[in-house]
Order: C-alpha cells, then structure tokens, then sequence
C-alpha cells in the first residue's frame, strides 16, 4: 500500500480552511490592524489635519458670534473658504469648505440653538497616513440661551476617500468613516471641551488584502484628548495633533 505523506504547511491550511467551514473566520482586519485603524480616526479628529475638532470648533465660535451680532431668528447663512496648514507644519492640509447656518429661536423668541451643514474637500498628510477626502458634518449647537451652562454639540461626521500608509505603502486603498457626535459640549465664554462621547465606524478596503472593519466609542476629555476604543482596545487621542497613546 502507497504510503501518502502530507507536509505540515498543507495540514495548517486545511486547518485554517476547515475553521472557515465552521464559521470561525480568518481575520479580515489584518491589512489595517487596530492601530492603524486608530491612527486613521485620529488624523481624521484632529485640529491640525482639519478634522472634527476643528470643524466642531468652527461652528461652535460661529454660533457664538450670531448671537454678539444679533441676528433675527430664522436667519439663514452661508460662507465658503479654503484652509491650509502653515508652512513647515508637521501634518499638512489643504480643504474647500462650505458652511450653512440657521439660527432658531425658542417659544420666547430668544437664540436657543443654530442648525447646519459644512461640507469639505480635500486632503491631509501626516507622520503615519495621507488621505484624499470629501465629506461632511451636520451639526446643531444649542445652549445658546443666556442661562445654558454650556453650549453642546450634536452631529454627525461623514467622510470617505483613499488612503496611504507611511510606514506600508502596500497598505492603501479606500476608507469610509462615520462619527456620531452626542453631546459634546463646550465651556462658555471660551468654547474649550467640557465633555462628551461619540461612536464611529471605519470601514474600507485594500486592493489584493481584503476588506477591514472597524467600531468603537470615543469620550472627550476635558484636557484636550479623547478616549478611543476599539475592539477592546484603548487608545488616547490628542485633538491638537492626532498623535495616540496607549490608553
């Protein structure tokens, strides 16, 4: 009788292939891990690549200044501008921008929230991915009213576009991200973070690697960082830089 003899890396395959059958299923974030993944939602917060923090900055101080220039309830406002990094930043950004405003008064007629959209195009590079992008944010700031301890932000955060690793340029492909801002809030009169919790979603695909997947929360803290986590996995963000630690 013809003895068959089966070399290992044939047996771990089969392995692998029979726990697939089984519904246990090979790991499809491995093209993008969980740091990376943190990397990439960090950059896409941050002040400095013109993220979410920037954006929530902006309509925030915009709000304030509808009600120092007393507009009418109902008033509606659009601007448009472009925003680049200084020269010689250590993360670089270009962006077009589109913003609308509507200022909505509560029963009494006095300012008590401004809803809106920002829409924006463009692109950022820094220490560990570059990203081409669009997207956009809807927002509404309320606690406008003179007694509102503080104002607080509700929104959601949608961007999609391509990417690329620094330190794997291999890596690359599209990406598509989603934040659910839930009351963020803001100290008054100087709109820095007193607090507040978000969850995200970062979802794309590697060509020749596969798709990757990814969900978590975010917490703001009061020091200018937030809390990721992702898959069990902590991590804090600086909203200045977008640079992470482990939590």
């Amino acid at each position: 009788m013809k003895k068959i003899t089966i070399p290992l890396m044939m047996l771990l395959l089969a392995g692998a292939i029979a726990c697939n059958k089984n519904g246990l299923q090979t790991d499809t974030t491995a093209n993008v891990s969980e740091s990376d993944a943190a990397d990439m939602v960090g950059a896409s917060l941050s002040v400095n690549s013109n993220g979410l923090a920037s954006l929530s900055d902006d309509v925030t101080i915009k709000s304030k200044w509808f009600i120092d220039n007393h507009l009418t309830c109902g008033a509606t406002k659009t601007d448009t501008l472009t925003k680049t990094s200084h020269p010689g930043a250590p993360v670089t950004f270009s962006y077009g921008l589109g913003y609308s405003y509507t200022l909505n008064c509560n029963a009494s007629n006095i300012p008590d929230n401004i809803t809106g959209k920002v829409n924006f195009s463009g692109s950022h590079s820094g220490p560990h991915f570059s990203s081409s992008n669009t997207g956009n944010l809807i927002f509404k700031v309320a606690g406008l009213t003179p007694t509102a301890p503080n104002y607080v932000l509700n929104a959601t955060f949608i961007q999609s576009g391509s990417f690329i690793s620094k330190k794997d340029t291999t890596n690359h492909g599209n990406e598509n991200l989603s934040v659910v801002v839930q009351n963020l809030k803001f100290n008054k009169p100087i709109p820095t973070i007193a607090g507040g919790t978000a969850t995200f979603t970062l979802t794309g695909t590697v060509p020749k690697k596969g798709a990757f997947s990814y969900a978590g929360t975010l917490v703001f803290n009061t020091d200018g960082t937030a809390k990721l986590t992702v898959n069990g996995s902590v991590f804090i963000i600086n909203l200045l830089t977008g640079e992470k630690s482990k939590g």
